[in-house]
């Protein structure tokens, strides 16, 4: 059966690009996608970015696609339909698919929202059938990726920053990710060919394309581009102790005598304080995030029900969402659709610009903002006891794991703590 719920691809997140307007469709393509595996190439300054999306012949609970990353599936829940050809729509990171559909043939573009509302275009094609990702014929496998390795990216400007890679193999095929000091590059796929490992992912938001060839020495050097912008190259050897800075050690608070208060906009432009009546004597974790963040999103699909679960034990949590979009009305809009993703029922406020260095204004008791997601954690004496930059989530697997099991006794603890 023909789906013709679906007319244009997209949008993802990573470096900034023109400020044109958001594009329009061929007026005169009507065509949609029909249902099956489509494999897409987004093509990128530093090559072309593949993906899998499988496409359902009706609508199930609200979904008519998933993007496949490895082991991650992203629904594509709001797709658009009629003359004005083929979209798919991300609207909790406000970034889109869009173009025309020709039978067993798909030719658009991605665009994705960056900071100040600034547009990035990369062309996509997708062919309905294909079921791989780099390579459609089998390649030679001559060196293995598995394991864990000490990683050094290294920007245009000559700025290098650690990471910590963790990849399985199996027959060529490769999964895993990169932790860094601020987050995780969530769920990667790929193949090797001969001793070049090729990965990517793309989750509606992060475009991200990675490449590095095994020297003899079994060294890794490569390159990693994300959206039309961002470019790093980067190195690795394995060790299987390679470890990252403390999470909790990276941002500080400045003054410990003068009390954490918030005061910032809820979506429908009324001020919430942290030291209202609703929050006194409670546990309150300060959650900073924004919409278009990955990580973000992953922090919010574990502290949604995490509030449901506690918020009776004397839990409460404040989010301060940071936005890409300056106007106020605009940043709300994504702001409730990031909210409904997770009903999350614990207030979303806005908070200003997702630049760190603006942000970091905003909340002058912070050494700075390092990181979007950072969660602060205040005791019911209002003490700040903890400030967790960066989250790794499911992408990460055991770490993923082990920090929620840590963090829910670390605020169970708390919760049975009375106030002073």
């Amino acid at each position: 059966m023909r789906v013709t719920v679906m007319s244009a691809l997209l949008l993802l997140c990573v470096a900034c690009g023109d400020d044109h307007p958001r594009g329009t469709v061929d007026e005169s393509a009507s065509m949609g996608l029909r249902a099956g595996t489509w494999r897409a190439e987004v093509t990128l300054p530093g090559g072309v970015l593949p993906f899998q999306l499988e496409v359902l012949p009706a609508p199930q609970g609200g979904v008519y696609a998933y993007v496949i990353n490895g082991q991650e599936r992203v629904p594509v829940t709001e797709p658009l339909h009629g003359p004005a050809g083929v979209q798919l729509e991300f609207p909790a990171f406000n970034n889109r698919i869009y173009g025309s559909a020709d039978d067993d043939e798909f030719y658009g573009e991605l665009e994705i929202i960056k900071r100040h509302g600034k547009i990035q275009r990369m062309p996509v094609r997708m062919r309905r059938g294909p079921d791989y990702r780099f390579f459609g014929q089998r390649q030679n496998v001559n060196a293995d990726f598995s394991g864990r390795w000490e990683v050094e990216f290294i920007d245009d400007d000559g700025v290098s920053s650690p990471a910590v890679a963790e990849f399985v193999q199996k027959n060529g095929v490769v999964t895993g990710t990169f932790r860094t000091p601020t987050g995780d590059y969530r769920f990667l796929a790929g193949e090797v060919s001969d001793r070049t490992l090729h990965l990517s992912t793309f989750d509606g938001a992060h475009a991200f394309l990675f490449s590095a060839t095994m020297d003899g020495a079994g060294h890794l050097a490569g390159d990693f581009w994300s959206g039309t912008q961002w470019h790093e190259a980067w190195t690795a050897m394995k060790n299987a102790n390679a470890v990252l800075p403390d999470a909790d050690q990276l941002t500080k608070i400045t003054d410990t005598e003068q009390p954490f208060v918030v005061a910032f906009p809820d979506v429908d432009g009324r001020i919430v304080r942290s030291d209202e009546a609703r929050f006194q004597d409670k546990v309150l974790l300060i959650a900073l995030a924004g919409s278009w963040c990955p990580n973000c999103h992953d922090e919010a699909a574990f502290l949604a029900p995490f509030y449901k679960q506690y918020k009776e034990s004397g839990l409460e949590i404040i989010g301060l969402m940071y936005e890409h979009l300056d106007d106020f009305d605009e940043a709300a809009r994504q702001v409730r659709r990031f909210r409904d993703k997770f009903d999350i029922e614990y207030p979303l406020l806005v908070a200003g610009s997702s630049d760190k260095g603006k942000a970091s204004e905003t909340l002058p008791l912070l050494t700075e903002v390092i990181a979007y997601p950072t969660i602060i954690v205040i005791d019911r004496n209002a003490v700040v006891r903890r400030i967790h930059t960066g989250f790794n989530g499911p992408g990460t697997g055991a770490v993923y794991e082990e920090f929620r099991k840590e963090f829910t006794r670390f605020i169970e603890n708390i919760l049975e703590e009375e106030a002073g």
